[in-house]
């Protein structure tokens, strides 16, 4: 939580703002910064798309990219970030789409989890496995990898 709670005083210092489409972790990254106190300063809201048809009709996914790539992709992960980010206003977006699990899905594997974070400088991949972990471990992983990694693109581009 102190990471998200740095990131809420770099964004407040530096007049940013954020937003999150979420799949797998289903609004556990923006019920995070949510719970700190001066979040209203900096977020605009969050999305949660965990079917896929809401990806391609709340965010504007297209189908051809799920279908080609799939949902679990860093494609998909990508296009959520870029769209919830033009949707929102917002001057980063950060987005979750993957497998937490048991079983395979789209033939990627449990544990398989891709993210982005938007900005106006463009869109930044990642990729994460998360072996071993159960359904809510991999969720709370890449909630806290993506905070540092929202924390630190602030901090450099903010």
């Amino acid at each position: 939580m102190d990471t998200i709670k740095e990131l809420i005083t770099i964004c407040t210092a530096k007049h940013c703002t954020i937003s999150s489409c979420e799949s797998l972790t289903a609004g556990l990254f923006t019920s995070a910064v949510a719970s700190v106190p001066g979040a209203s300063a900096v977020l605009k809201g969050g999305v949660v798309t965990y079917f896929t048809e809401l990806k391609e009709k709340l965010v504007h996914v297209p189908a051809e990219l799920v279908h080609t790539y799939g949902a679990v992709s860093e494609e998909c992960a990508a296009a959520m970030a870029r769209n919830t980010r033009e949707l929102t206003d917002s001057d980063y977006c950060v987005s979750f789409t993957g497998n937490a699990g048991p079983d395979t899905m789209e033939g990627k594997p449990a544990g398989r989890v891709y993210c982005a974070i938007a900005s106006k400088r463009g869109v930044k991949p990642f990729m994460f496995q998360c072996d071993a972990m159960t359904r809510n471990e991999v969720r709370q992983y890449v909630v806290d990898r993506m905070a540092e990694e929202l924390l630190k693109e602030v901090k450099e581009n903010g």
